[in-house]
C-alpha cells in the first residue's frame, strides 16, 4: 500500500550532519525489507513552529509497504529513536520527526497507538503541503475530499480575517 510520509529536522547530528543531511540519512534507513520509497520530493526549510528557533528542513514521500498503519508508525518511531529522538517536549527542536500524512486505505484512526490519518494537521501546514504537491498532488484527502494541490493552493491563500 502506498503512504504519503512527511520528513523534517531542525538539529544537526554529530553522525549524519545537517538537517538536510539526515532527511537523506532517514530516507535511505527506511527503506529496505518491507519498505520501498517510491518517490521524494526536494528538501525546503521552513520556519518553526512553536518555541524552537532552528529553521527547519522538510520533504515528503510516497513510500510502498504491506504493513498496516500501526505498525508502520512504529517503525517510523523506531527510526526516529535510532537518530536520537527523544519524547517529550512538543514543538522542540529535533533531529528526525517523521509523520503519516495520508495512505491509499482512506481515513484511519486508533487510539492504541495514537494515530490518525490523514495527519490532523496536515492541512494548515504549508512546509508539508508544498512538498506533498510536489510529488503526490492528485492524492485526495478522504476527509475533504480536495486533492493535495489544491489544499496546497487553498493554504497559499491570505486567510481572511473577521
Amino acid at each position: 500500500m502506498p503512504f504519503l510520509i512527511a520528513l523534517g529536522s531542525n538539529q544537526r547530528h554529530q553522525r549524519f550532519g545537517l538537517p538536510r543531511d539526515i532527511i537523506a540519512a532517514a530516507l535511505q534507513r527506511l527503506a529496505g525489507q518491507d519498505l520501498t520509497i517510491a518517490v521524494t520530493s526536494g528538501v525546503m526549510t521552513s520556519r518553526p513552529v512553536g518555541p524552537s528557533q532552528r529553521t527547519y528542513a522538510n520533504a515528503v514521500a510516497v513510500i510502498q509497504t504491506p504493513l498496516p498503519p500501526p505498525a508502520l508508525l512504529a517503525r517510523l518511531k523506531q527510526v526516529e529513536a535510532e537518530f536520537g529522538r527523544r519524547r517529550g517536549q512538543s514543538w522542540s527542536r529535533r533531529v528526525l520527526d517523521l509523520d503519516i500524512l495520508l495512505w491509499s486505505g482512506g481515513a484511519y484512526v486508533s487510539a492504541e497507538p495514537a494515530l490518525t490519518i490523514p495527519h490532523p494537521l496536515m492541512r494548515e501546514r504549508s512546509f508539508v503541503l508544498g512538498p506533498a504537491a510536489e510529488i503526490a498532488g492528485d492524492w485526495r484527502d478522504p476527509l475533504t475530499g480536495f486533492t493535495v494541490a489544491q489544499l496546497e493552493l487553498r493554504n497559499r491563500r491570505p486567510k481572511k480575517r473577521p
